[in-house]
């Protein structure tokens, strides 16, 4: 009976050390690909994020300036209606008197507190959106990358 000869494999013939060293170059050169290309998305990724937190803070920034002057200027007109009113209680001669003009003042104070709460709310909203823009747009374009990927 002929018996076939088999090469052991974990033999040291069997390695050829050319075939080995160009496997473990390529393997190499490989990784420094994929090293470089993971760290220009980082890069990129990092960058990205850093306009967008920046786009943010100079959107809030203008937007509290914005709700600020709101603020004052209320706090302008009820200050300057208070005064107006507290000049024509001097000049009041009658309790009557006294009495229609501190309802007719408590109705102005109200309407205009209803329209300065208003007007703040509008400018409160119009600033929110405009701080989350930049963020809205970063997740938008965020979903695009990983759906075209």
């Amino acid at each position: 009976m002929a018996t076939k000869k088999t090469d052991d494999v974990f033999s040291i013939a069997a390695l050829d050390p050319s075939k080995l060293s160009e496997s473990f170059r390529a393997f190499a050169e490989k990784g420094a690909v994929q090293t470089k290309e993971a760290y220009a998305k980082m890069k990129e990724a990092a960058e990205d994020a850093t306009k967008t937190v920046e786009a943010t803070l100079e959107s809030a920034q203008a937007g509290t300036v914005e709700i600020g002057l709101k603020a004052i200027d209320a706090l302008r007109t009820n200050a300057e209606n208070s005064l107006s009113h507290m000049e024509a209680l001097l000049g009041v001669k009658s309790v009557a008197e006294l009495f229609e003009l501190q309802t007719a003042f408590l109705r102005k104070q109200a309407e205009v507190a209803v329209e300065q709460a208003r007007s703040l709310q509008e400018t409160s909203k119009k600033v929110a959106e405009k701080v989350a823009a930049p963020g809205k747009s970063a997740a938008e374009k965020a979903m695009k990358t990983f759906k075209v990927g």
